[in-house]
C-alpha cells in the first residue's frame, strides 16, 4: 500500500500539529485543558483514560496518558455537509500525557487538515475555511495554555 502523501516530507504546520508542557500534575491538566477547550468553543463529548484502560485489563503498566474528543458542533455540521467521512476522524482529540511527574505534553493533530491531505475532504473553498475556523479555535486553545515552551531548544 502506497500513501497518497509522503509523511517524512510533510511539515507539522500541514497536518496542523499542536504542542504545549504544563508544569503540573496530571489531572491538574486534564482539568485545565479541559476548561481551556470549553471557553474557546469545543465541548468535550467524549474523554477517557488509554493507560488506565490497558493498564486494568493487559497489566500495561503505562504512565498517565489522558484523550479529550473535542468538538465545535457548528463547524462539525458544516464538515459532515462537505463529506460524511469526516465522521471517521470525529471527535478532534486533544491528548495529555505525562511525561515526568509534573509535567505533562499536550498534542494535537488536526482532522480536517488529514482528512484533505488523504483526499477524505474536498480540495475547496468551503473546506479550507473548516480548516481556518478550526485553526483559528485550536491556535487560541493552545495560547491559553500557558505551556512553559515556547520554543525547542538544544
Amino acid at each position: 500500500m502506497s500513501l497518497p502523501i509522503d509523511p517524512a516530507a510533510l511539515d507539522p504546520e500541514e497536518y496542523g500539529e499542536k504542542q504545549a508542557i504544563l508544569e503540573m500534575e496530571h489531572e491538574e491538566a486534564i482539568e485545565h485543558v479541559r476548561e481551556v477547550c470549553t471557553d474557546v468553543g469545543f465541548g468535550i463529548p467524549v474523554e477517557f483514560s488509554p493507560s488506565d484502560l490497558l493498564n486494568e485489563k493487559v497489566d500495561a503498566d503505562r504512565d498517565p496518558y489522558y484523550v479529550l474528543g473535542a468538538c465545535n458542533p457548528e463547524v462539525a455540521n458544516e464538515a459532515l455537509g462537505e463529506t460524511l467521512r469526516i465522521g471517521g476522524l470525529f471527535p478532534c482529540n486533544v491528548i495529555i500525557w505525562e511525561e515526568e511527574p509534573g509535567r505533562q505534553r499536550v498534542y494535537h493533530v488536526s482532522i480536517m487538515k488529514i482528512a484533505r491531505l488523504l483526499g477524505m475532504a474536498p480540495d475547496n473553498d468551503e473546506w479550507a475555511d473548516i480548516i481556518d475556523r478550526t485553526g483559528d479555535i485550536t491556535e487560541e486553545a493552545f495560547e491559553r495554555l500557558d505551556s512553559v515552551e515556547t520554543e525547542v531548544t538544544d
